[in-house]
């Protein structure tokens, strides 16, 4: 429990940037994803909720790469190298926990130029 203990404090002193590429890494070396898992429909009731919160995944660049960083840049608040790194990542989900509208505001704003953008 110690050794856990230690790592949580060191990933504690991580600044956004260096979080986000720890977040990369292990994605990549133990072949997971970070992303939040979808939520099963339905429940006790047999009902199925409307879902509230969307992500917006960036599939491709098109060939306007410069445009479709400039809006990941845009929207999020990364800088210019993890904007670059994520686009080049593609398929990468952008932005997460987003209204309807402001998913496909963005959706949008990337086919715009030339990208491939899916929602959710």
């Amino acid at each position: 429990m110690d050794k856990l203990q230690d790592i949580i404090s060191k990933v504690e002193q991580l600044n956004v940037a260096e979080l986000a590429e720890l977040v990369k890494i292990m994605e990549e070396k133990f072949g997971v994803s970070a992303a939040m898992p979808m939520a099963v429909a339905g429940g006790a009731s047999g009902s199925v909720e409307e879902k509230t919160s969307f992500s917006v995944l960036l599939k491709s660049t098109g060939e306007q790469k410069i445009n479709v960083i400039k809006i990941v840049r845009e929207v999020t608040a990364l800088g210019l190298k993890e904007a670059k790194d994520l686009v080049d990542a593609a398929p990468k989900v952008v932005k997460e926990e987003l209204k309807k509208e402001e998913a496909e505001e963005l959706k949008k704003k990337f086919e715009e130029v030339g990208a491939v953008a899916e929602i959710q």
